[in-house]
């Protein structure tokens, strides 16, 4: 059965969408593949988000595609836990401290060892590194010249929310651009591992290190 995940504007932060029940207002006029119309498009109940603790995501079902269709907030980061602020502060800390393994530390307070607290942050800061490079040809007139960072792109959006902000200005490439901001399916360009378009953070720390 197939998945896809569609935006679901909404304005609001994380906090505020499970404080409001967000999800309860969200409607699907039209099945995505069937526009003019002609399936069972039916409500599919929600799914529970990991974090924010509450968080819930509305879905529907087209019997006819075998398709499950999500509306996911804007607050919501794509196929990743938590919210796109979240995310955000990840790689701008990441970004701006000394080293990797810095940030690493520093955000990661939990019994995650050293070793597995910096593969968490590279990851993050490869995939939104990504989708950085990606979303800054698609709006030139926002973006040109600036360089895939979050703090670059902040910067130049004047926004501490900025991968809110870009889900919005790119509203109409969601489908074709990947995790964590696109909504592009699992196994299309294999989101996020475009060599030619990742930053490179180095090599893990070796496995003994603490």
């Amino acid at each position: 059965m197939a998945g896809l995940q569609l935006r679901y504007e909404t304005g609001l932060t994380g906090e505020e969408y499970v404080k409001a029940e967000a999800w309860r207002d969200a409607r699907l006029e039209r099945c995505p593949n069937h526009p003019h119309g002609g399936c069972s498009l039916a409500g599919h109940g929600t799914y529970a988000r990991k974090t924010p603790r509450g968080a819930k995501v509305p879905r529907w079902y087209c019997p006819e595609s075998h398709t499950t269709i999500s509306l996911l907030a804007d607050c919501l980061a794509a196929r990743l836990p938590g919210t796109l602020d979240d995310l955000e502060a990840v790689v701008v800390a990441a970004e701006e401290a000394r080293s990797v393994e810095a940030a690493a530390d520093a955000l990661r307070t939990d019994a995650v060892e050293l070793p597995g607290a910096v593969r968490w942050v590279r990851r993050r800061v490869r995939l939104v590194h990504d989708v950085l490079a990606r979303i800054i040809g698609l709006i030139p007139d926002r973006l040109a010249g600036c360089a895939a960072t979050m703090v670059a792109v902040r910067a130049r959006l004047g926004s501490d929310r900025a991968l809110m902000a870009l889900r919005g200005l790119v509203a109409r490439q969601l489908s074709a651009l990947p995790a964590p901001l696109g909504f592009q399916p699992r196994g299309i360009g294999v989101g996020g591992r475009n060599p030619s378009l990742q930053h490179s953070m180095g090599p893990d720390p070796p496995a003994a290190a603490t």
